[in-house]
């Protein structure tokens, strides 16, 4: 099919309860996107987490477009993602709550590059600078520049799957 065919066409549409039904068959990490804003953390829990790039070293995420959190890390500049082990469904969902004190009973300590909360008990976490935004419908793409990194210790990740958590086995 042509360019041409695919214009005439026009767009598809999607019911959006039949898109999350096939894309949530597709397993992703979880993970905790946290920063400091002014003195304060904060921090949202995404699962659209990805290694983008070796050189330069670049990862991104798309936070929610109407979510609360992602202008406070957005003025922060930079961010720290924590990559949650398979124990860590409780902290998941913790940062996934809006507006409730999600540093409440979290140990956590500051990132050596930004400052920017490294969650107690991760698999690993990767410090960055924001690059570039783009518009991604719904979401806003982020693209951040590595500026730290480094292992916690060797567990299994946290899985989501089919609209809940899982464990990977083998």
């Amino acid at each position: 099919m042509t360019d041409e065919d695919l214009e005439r066409r026009g767009a598809p549409t999607f019911d959006s309860a039949r898109l999350k039904q096939v894309m949530g068959h597709f397993c992703t990490g979880v993970t905790v996107i946290t920063a400091i804003d002014g003195d304060e953390p904060v921090g949202f829990t995404a699962q659209s987490f990805q290694s983008l790039s070796l050189d330069p070293p670049l990862v991104l995420f798309a936070p929610q477009k109407t979510s609360s959190t992602w202008p406070r890390l957005q003025s922060a500049k930079t961010f720290c993602v924590n990559i949650l082990g398979e124990d860590q469904e409780a902290l998941c969902r913790s940062f996934a709550a809006s507006g409730a004190d999600k540093y409440r009973g979290i140990g956590w300590r500051p990132g050596p590059a930004t400052g920017a909360p490294v969650l107690s008990g991760v698999l690993g976490w990767v410090e960055a600078r924001i690059e570039q935004e783009i518009d991604g419908g719904d979401h806003v793409i982020v693209v951040g520049r590595i500026l730290d990194l480094d292992l916690e210790h060797e567990g299994r990740p946290l899985l989501f799957y089919r609209g809940g958590f899982g464990r990977f086995e083998h």
